[in-house]
């Protein structure tokens, strides 16, 4: 009840209207609304809606390729991660661009998306990126007051990792749940899990979505600290399988390899992707190390040459490795 109530008021004072982008070159979640539109209309790519955002933001996905089977490529789960929406956009525009021509890309052949297809939703956060991008500024007051609680007091929102109720939708899944700890224990800017799995509309939206497609394999794509997670009780028979891309990945990234322990607590979308249908999935965290608030947009140029060939290379790999 109380979240319905939040919810209505939010909506009410909000309106859903779009904020101002703070600049032309960030990708707020209208920049990327309309670029994702362009794209789709211009190269005639599959673009669905999975879903609405708690505070009714379109969470968009979109397809590259013919291939009936297919790999998920995801970005901006926390509000102060939207440097990851700008590294997919470039491989959509770029991949698709590359496949309507019939042209090589970065020493890929493009054919690859004849048989396997790239699934990309690039901002499953709008409201978190929104907030963290714009503030509050333009709420009424009593709802400022609501979200400087959240954020501990702080008037600052650069360091917003949660949705738009204050709920970290990466730890939301259900695989290991409820083993979570440190845990907050009211809606917060950060770490707060929710009540249940899946309570956050845009988690459920992701996993129902998920579900239809059936990736082979699956990225989720985080900020910061050029590493790369990949395991969670991963199936022994599929240890190599999995880790053999994931070498590949760090080779081409430069990226580190986690090595976590026996007894890793999940709760996040590759957890559970990994559990459920037993098909590598990993976390790849952009950028240098910064304190709880989003990589500079000056990194994305460093950070789009170490990646942009990954969603290729994860094609060729669901193909030659998880299909046989």
């Amino acid at each position: 009840m109380i979240k319905r109530i939040f919810t209505f008021f939010i909506v009410f004072f909000l309106g859903i209207s779009h904020a101002h982008a703070l600049t032309t070159e960030m990708y707020t979640y209208e920049r990327m609304k309309d670029q994702i539109n362009s794209l789709a209309k211009t190269y005639q790519l599959e673009l669905k809606t999975i879903g609405q955002s708690e505070f009714g933001r379109d969470l968009l996905a979109v397809k590259v390729g013919q291939g009936s089977n297919s790999i998920l490529i995801t970005g901006s789960h926390h509000g102060r991660e939207w440097l990851t929406t700008h590294v997919i956009m470039n491989m959509i525009e770029q991949y698709a661009s590359a496949y309507e021509k019939n042209q090589s890309l970065f020493g890929h052949n493009l054919n690859i998306l004849d048989q396997i297809s790239i699934w990309f939703v690039p901002m499953v956060n709008p409201d978190g990126v929104t907030i963290q991008q714009e503030g509050i500024k333009e709420l009424p007051l009593l709802l400022q007051e609501i979200y400087v609680d959240m954020n501990k007091g702080n008037e600052d929102f650069s360091r917003w990792k949660a949705n738009g109720l204050g709920v970290d939708l990466n730890r939301q899944y259900p695989a290991g749940w409820e083993q979570i700890e440190g845990n907050q224990r009211y809606a917060s800017y950060s770490h707060y899990k929710g009540q249940k799995p899946l309570e956050a509309k845009e988690t459920l939206a992701l996993t129902t979505f998920t579900k239809q497609v059936r990736p082979l394999v699956s990225a989720s794509y985080h900020t910061s600290g050029r590493m790369i997670y990949w395991y969670y009780f991963n199936e022994i028979e599929h240890l190599q399988r999995d880790h053999d891309l994931i070498e590949q990945i760090a080779n081409k990234t430069g990226y580190e390899i986690s090595y976590p322990p026996a007894n890793a607590i999940g709760g996040g979308y590759t957890d559970w992707f990994i559990q459920t249908y037993k098909k590598p999935a990993l976390t790849i965290e952009l950028s240098y190390p910064v304190e709880e608030t989003n990589p500079p947009l000056s990194d994305l140029e460093e950070e789009w040459k170490r990646n942009r060939e990954i969603g290729l290379i994860m094609a060729k790999y669901a193909e030659s490795e998880v299909l046989k």
